[in-house]
């Protein structure tokens, strides 16, 4: 048998965390078997679906890395198909036309729940020849009796008694299929072997494998993850930050480290932390995950991300670090390559977004020193320092970092302070800001000119804050 699953979203909005776990489980487990991962667009809610949210669906898969074998398909273009069982249903009086009013099945609900009983759909329709009208919806006839079982993945055997369910509506009056029949049509003809979903969607899979075995369908295997909870133990949310994949690769994140923490957020393997993308193939399997909601914890997202970062080939973070230097507006053609600056600056922050604001003094000039660092260190009795080693860094005759390291040296030496007193002012006057890596990596890889100038620069802002004094 071919293992073959799919990620079915429907296209209301961006791609969530939730549904992006999601569909990494199903891919996880179509790929460990060396099978078939299927996407497939649910967007039967005509009203509520957009292009723009089919196209964040698809761009956030894409970033992810979670390629597809088969579509996506779309479920309004397949109308035709959900008919043809419709109608076989209807011709085999597994289903049924139901004439029932708005209004009929609403005083219904409220008299049930008067009672304490659970709203449901009493079968008016089922079987009474006398019923009758221009407007109806068709339901399937619902077995009365036994139940439903199957033993799910993650949570072990689930039962439901037929009589807690009843005759869904599988085509609504405008003649359009119900989601939870396209879902098991779908699902049949696409040959799904493994249903990965959310946990909400456990009511629907007693239904939907009826109507499957009305139509003489294999019954898929089922697994239904756990929702995931903020840091603060609510229902993730947008006011937990960024709940969109997008968003994560908007605010910094590389794609592998978004993966890893996924896959790590209701699923373990022994104490590994990190996973690549063929180790999670080799070693994830669907019976190992945890039926406890899972809480997101942006600390250990970071810390992956920096791990990524450092542990990635810098070419790779490169192409994602290009990103966020376009983001920001900022030309990096006139200065360091990408891949010289990720080894400097990746042990001193989280995300690439920060890089590139961070490294923004490579590429461009400052129009401001930082005001605490200039208070700090761009003060007259730095003067004297910057003048010196203004000279001895105009006369280094290779910029390596050797030398420039050398030439700071001497210049501490000759004036008989440590290296603070020339390093602080001199990465201030270099960086605009009192933090950077190690000055000498730092000032090799701008230009000797431009540091020159830089410090000129510095030099003539201590002498106005002279004259401004006087």
């Amino acid at each position: 048998m071919t293992v073959v699953t799919r990620f079915a979203p429907s296209p209301t909005g961006y791609l969530h965390v939730g549904g992006a776990r999601t569909a990494l489980y199903s891919w996880l487990v179509a790929k460990a078997a060396g099978g078939k991962f299927i996407l497939r667009i649910e967007d039967t809610d005509r009203e509520r679906s957009t292009q723009p949210a089919i196209d964040a669906i698809l761009e956030g898969m894409e970033w992810l890395g979670l390629n597809w074998d088969e579509g996506p398909f779309y479920q309004t273009k397949r109308f035709d198909r959900y008919q043809h069982y419709i109608d076989k249903l209807l011709d085999e009086d597994k289903a049924y036309k139901c004439y029932c009013s708005t209004e009929r099945l609403e005083k219904m609900r409220e008299e049930q729940m008067e009672r304490g009983e659970k709203p449901r759909y009493d079968g008016h329709c089922r079987d009474n020849p006398n019923v009758g009208g221009d407007r109806y919806v068709i339901r399937f006839r619902n077995p009365q009796v036994g139940s439903v079982k199957f033993n799910d993945h993650i949570r072990g055997p689930i039962e439901f008694a037929n009589t807690e369910l009843d005759d869904l509506i599988i085509a609504r009056s405008d003649g359009t299929p119900t989601y939870n029949f396209c879902v098991v049509i779908d699902d049949w003809e696409m040959n799904i072997t493994h249903v990965v979903r959310g946990e909400d969607h456990i009511n629907n899979t007693p239904r939907q494998i009826n109507i499957l075995q009305a139509l003489g369908a294999p019954v898929p295997e089922y697994a239904h993850v756990a929702m995931i909870l903020g840091d603060d133990g609510k229902k993730l949310s947008k006011r937990h930050g960024a709940v969109s994949v997008m968003q994560y690769r908007d605010d910094g994140y590389l794609p592998q480290a978004v993966l890893n923490y996924l896959v790590r957020l209701g699923w373990s393997h022994g104490d590994q932390e990190i996973f690549s993308v063929d180790e999670m193939i080799e070693k994830f399997k669907l019976d190992d995950v945890n039926k406890a909601a899972s809480a997101f914890n942006t600390e250990k997202l970071n810390w992956l991300n920096q791990h990524y970062m450092k542990a990635l080939p810098v070419s790779e973070v490169a192409e994602h670090l290009q990103w966020h230097f376009s983001d920001q507006a900022i030309d990096v053609s006139k200065g360091p390559a990408l891949e010289k600056i990720i080894p400097l600056l990746a042990d001193r922050v989280k995300t690439l977004k920060e890089m590139a604001s961070s490294a923004r003094y490579f590429y461009e000039e400052y129009d401001n020193f930082d005001e605490t660092a200039a208070k700090k260190h761009l003060r007259p009795v730095a003067r004297e320092a910057l003048e010196a080693v203004q000279d001895r860094l105009a006369s280094v005759s290779e910029w390596k970092a050797e030398h420039i390291q050398a030439a700071i040296q001497a210049t501490a030496d000759d004036l008989g302070v440590g290296m603070g007193k020339v390093g602080m002012p001199l990465r201030v006057a270099a960086t605009g800001s009192g933090n950077s890596p190690s000055l000498d990596v730092t000032l090799e890889l701008l230009d000797q000119e431009q540091v020159v100038a830089r410090i000129a620069r510095a030099i003539s802002f201590i002498m106005e804050r002279e004259q401004a004094q006087q």
